[in-house]
This record gives structure tokens, C-alpha cells and sequence, in this order.
């Protein structure tokens, strides 16, 4: 069994799939935030894990309790500038999260050929673009929605603090809706300037938050759970 995990700022997801699985076809999996990563090693202790692949992004501190649950054969997934055919075109390929690179080489699995932007919405938002040939070129980074949400809160006297919610229609009556409108809008609009730069045939929306932007896009979509995990297992199979 291989177990992949992909460590964000703000949570630890991950999954478990057998050796012949598909991609995305997973026989267990989970989230669990970062105060609870030692439940994690109770819930894998006993499974068949044979090995392990990680992405980690959110620190040191972070790998090191990984460290301490996981199987001793542990794969720690970094950018490079080349693997499974995609060429990483970072001007510094180490320097790209792991978590970037992992979401495009998933992309690039599920949809081969296509010029593709991945758009992976959590903490913050990434927004990557794949070409035709498989190679990675680069990409952009907005804060997420909870972050653009905190941060009218926190930063203005009478602005309160919104949750996630479906776009309002048209020019938003209250307060709330104004200030969800106007992030999603932001988001899917910043979406929306990656694909027309890079003429993508298609968006790969992923993450927390994609099921609140991806109905605000006005291009063509596809949602998929956990990108960076699919990019986890086809970088292991």
C-alpha cells in the first residue's frame, strides 16, 4: 500500500492507494490539521503501508512530526527540474513548492496534450500553467479566500469577518454578500487572466475553497479532490 500525504499550511491530507489503482482512486483517506498529527500515526498504525510520498510546505517543525509516524521508507517530494517527462521552467526549479509541482504533474496525467491552468484554492491560491508538451512554466499566487476575508476584517473598523459561501447574483444588497462577491469575483477573475494568457483549453480547480469559485468561472473547468495528491501518486507509479 502506498500511502501519499500532502501537508499545507493549514492541513495534512492524505491517502492511501493500492499498488494497480488508478489515479485518485483511493482505498482510504483523510484530513487532519496540524495539531492533530500524532492521531495520524494512530489511524495508519496497522495498515499495510509499504512506502510513502510526501509534500511538505509547511516547515521544518512540520516534517519533523511527520517524520516520527511515517514508514521508514519515505520518498520527501521536491521540485526538480525534470520528472516524468515535465520540464519545470522556474528560473530556479528548487525554489517552486512542492505542492505547485505536484498539482501540475497531476494535472498533467489526467489531462495529457492540453494546455492547462491548475488553479489549487486553499490558504492561499496558485495558479500554474501547463503547456501542450507537458512542461510546467510558471504561474501566479493570490492570498486564498479565507486570507482576503481576515484581512478586510482585520484591517478595516466596520468590515465583519465572512465565511465561504455560493457567489450572490448580480450587484450584492448587504454588506456580506458584497464582500463575498468581491472575493470570489477577485479569485475567479485572477483565474480566469491566467487561462487567457495561456490560452488554456482547460482549468483544473482544486482545494478548500474550489467549490465556492469554480461556479464563478466563466471558463471551461474541471473540479478534481486533492490535485497535489494525484500528482503525489502519479510521480510514484
Amino acid at each position: 500500500m502506498l500511502l501519499l500525504v500532502d501537508c499545507g499550511n493549514t492541513r495534512v491530507k492524505w491517502a492511501l492507494a493500492n499498488d494497480m489503482a488508478a489515479l485518485g482512486a483511493w482505498s482510504d483517506s483523510g484530513v487532519a490539521g496540524h495539531d492533530h498529527i500524532g492521531s495520524l500515526g494512530e489511524r495508519w498504525r496497522g495498515l499495510e503501508i509499504r512506502r510513502a510520498i510526501v509534500a511538505n510546505v509547511a516547515g521544518p517543525v512540520l516534517e519533523g512530526e511527520l517524520r516520527a509516524v511515517l514508514p521508514r521508507d519515505t520518498t520527501w517530494f521536491r521540485s526538480q527540474a525534470e520528472l516524468k517527462g515535465m520540464h519545470n521552467r522556474y528560473r530556479n526549479p528548487q525554489q517552486l513548492g512542492a505542492d505547485r509541482f505536484a498539482a501540475a504533474l497531476g494535472a498533467r496525467a489526467l489531462e495529457p496534450g492540453k494546455r492547462i491552468v491548475v488553479a489549487t484554492c486553499g490558504t492561499a491560491t496558485t495558479i500554474d500553467a501547463v503547456d501542450a508538451q507537458g512542461d510546467f512554466l510558471g504561474g501566479m499566487i493570490v492570498p486564498g479566500v479565507g486570507l482576503m476575508a481576515a484581512s478586510l476584517a482585520r484591517n478595516t473598523a466596520q468590515l465583519p469577518m465572512v465565511q465561504p459561501g455560493t457567489l450572490p447574483a448580480g450587484f450584492a444588497d448587504n454588506t456580506d454578500d458584497a464582500i463575498l462577491s468581491g472575493i470570489l469575483s477577485a479569485q475567479a477573475g485572477a483565474i480566469e487572466r491566467a487561462c487567457a494568457l495561456h490560452r488554456a483549453q482547460l482549468c483544473i480547480v482544486s482545494g478548500g475553497a474550489a467549490p465556492y469559485i469554480a461556479p464563478a468561472l466563466a471558463v471551461p473547468h474541471r473540479m478534481v479532490d486533492n490535485i497535489v495528491l494525484v500528482g503525489l501518486h502519479a510521480a510514484a507509479t
